[in-house]
Parts: structure tokens; sequence; C-alpha cells
């Protein structure tokens, strides 16, 4: 009797654990995948008033770099990161950017309030080199970001990112496009993914309106990153009809894979690829030990003459991506 009494309780015990679990599971899965901010905050121009040197007034520079949030060789790993790693990028990335002095710079990966990053907002860090016009999207905003996995001391926790334009010239207009989502993607794993992004800016050098495009493709699934490529060429084309037109940014396609998602772009007439010849892709990932070209600017040549480029082997392992830079004259 007395047995058959004490393995109801268990029993009954057991199934009260069971339905808070599972009530604990839901509750987080709501809070975390949550946003932080107000979704009109996810595009932004902002004006600053630094000090401001230009290097040429007829030759122009631009920079593509996914930072990757100032984490260098510990990206997406579940590897330590203390804020002495990112001290210690953000000052490197800000030293040679000073030597640099480009005049436009589009980062990936950047981020403006994250726990993972000690909520140092590194676009306005890096604005103070002198920077004025930035515009700045969201694509990453969920109050609880639960990866990588395991350990639970390497979660990303609270998480707010995305892409940024900084430039020395005024940004008359911005565009943020939504590209496809990766198609049967578990709901779970949604509801914490972030956006893969289109910026488009318009940037206005001297007298003439140049149009920006900075872009993030999906790096997991290559059907979804063929698909967000296409869209992206369109509009790359209807913008590169009648405007000086450079696309830009982190493509996560090297021109080895197989039916690579890049040679969309790369078999385009009239389009200029910045420090990249056949047979020299100038790789720019990993930063360590560079084995793959994911990094790339475009730029329509009717409106626009290269000058010079090449990737950016001084930023070592800030991120684990390395910048490219061009060098260009508007016709």
């Amino acid at each position: 009797m007395k047995r058959n009494i004490l393995m109801k309780k268990g029993a009954s015990l057991f199934l009260k654990l069971i339905v808070l679990l599972i009530c604990s599971v839901v509750i987080f899965y709501f809070w975390g995948s949550n946003a932080t901010l107000d979704q009109k905050k996810y595009k932004q121009l902002i004006t600053n008033e630094y000090t401001q040197e230009f290097n040429s007034d007829s030759i122009f520079s631009i920079v593509t770099y996914n930072i990757g949030y100032l984490s260098g060789m510990t990206n997406n790993t579940s590897k330590a990161r203390p804020k002495e790693l990112f001290d210690t990028n953000l000052f490197h990335v800000k030293e040679e950017f000073k030597k640099l002095n480009p005049d436009i710079i589009a980062f990936q990966e950047i981020d403006y309030a994250a726990k993972r990053s000690y909520q140092i907002n590194q676009e306005e860090e890096l604005s103070k080199l002198g920077y004025n016009h930035v515009a700045r999207t969201i694509n990453w905003d969920k109050k609880y970001v639960p990866f990588p996995y395991f350990p639970p001391s390497a979660h990303f926790g609270k998480v707010v990112s995305g892409q940024s334009i900084l430039s020395k010239f005024p940004i008359n207009n911005h565009n943020r496009i939504v590209l496809d989502r990766v198609e049967n993607t578990p709901f779970y794993k949604n509801a914490f993914y972030l956006d893969r992004l289109l910026q488009v800016v318009q940037v206005k050098i001297k007298d003439k309106d140049v149009t920006i495009m900075n872009v993030h493709l999906e790096a997991f699934d290559k059907e979804t990153r063929v698909k967000q490529l296409k869209e992206v060429v369109k509009k790359f084309l209807e913008y590169g009809q009648s405007n000086p037109t450079i696309l830009l940014g982190d493509f996560n396609s090297d021109p080895n894979f197989e039916d690579s998602a890049i040679t969309q772009v790369l078999n385009l007439k009239n389009i200029g690829n910045a420090a990249f010849s056949e047979g020299n892709s100038a790789n720019t990932f990993d930063s360590k030990k560079p084995y793959k070209r994911l990094d790339y600017i475009f730029y329509t040549k009717n409106f626009i003459s290269y000058v010079d480029g090449r990737v950016l082997l001084e930023f070592a392992q800030a991120s684990d991506h390395l910048p490219v830079n061009m060098k260009f004259k508007l016709k």
C-alpha cells in the first residue's frame, strides 16, 4: 500500500517536473526570440560632426569588411572571448583604418549592442575616425541567442547586430531589403536566425550620386544563396543602368565552389571586380590562412574607372575575414 502511494507521488512529481520543464522551454523560446528594438530603428541614417581628412579630390576609396564583431578566429565557435580580445582587435582595426583613410567603409557583422562583444557599439567607435554620414541596418535583434550551443557560457545572449556604411560624403537615400530565408528551416531555429540583407544607399560624391549596395548572403544553404544573389544581381543591373554603382560585401561564395553562386556576377558584362583576376582570386577567408574568396567589390565600368585594389592583409586576425579595398575615379 505504502509502496503504491510512494510510486503515485513519485509519478506525480515527475509529471510536474516535465510540465515545468516544457513551460520553461516555451517561455524561453518566446522571450529569447523576441526583439529588443522597434522595427522603425532597423534602418537609420546618422549624422556626426567629426573632423574629416580626405586623401584626394579625384581618386576615391572604398572598403568592404566582414568585421565578424571583432571576435577574430573565435567567430561562431565556443572558444572563450575575453574583453581584452575585443579591445585589442578594435584598437588594431582603428589604427589600420587611420593609415588607409578610406572615403567609404561597408561593414557586415558589426555589433551595436551585444553581450558577445561586451555591449560596445562598434559602429560608433569606428565612426570617430572621421565618418560623419552613417547608414545602419539591423539584421539580428534578439533578447537571447543560445548559440554556440555548448557550453551555455559561450551563448551569444542578447544580440543587436547588422550592416553599416560609413561615409565621408553625404548619404541621401537608404534602403533595407530583406532577402529570402532558407526554406524548411525548423521554426525553433528560424525564430533565432538573422535576416540576410541587401543594404542600398545613394552617396553624393562631389556632384554625382553613387549607389552603394552592401550585402551579406546566406552562409550555410547554397540554394538559398543562389536565389538571394539572383535578386541582388537584378537590382544591381537596374541601378547600374543610370548611376555609378558599387556592389560589395560578404557573398559567402568562392569561384571554385561547385556551381558557385558568385558566377552570376563574375559572368556579367561591363562589370569590374576589385583585387581579382583569373587565376588569382586573392582569398579573404579565413584571415589566419586564407583559402577562399568570399568578399568582393564589383563596379559598373561604364561609370567607374578602376585605379587599384587589394585584399588588406594588414588587418590580420581582427576578424575571420580580410577586408577588400578599391580606389576608383568617376567618369
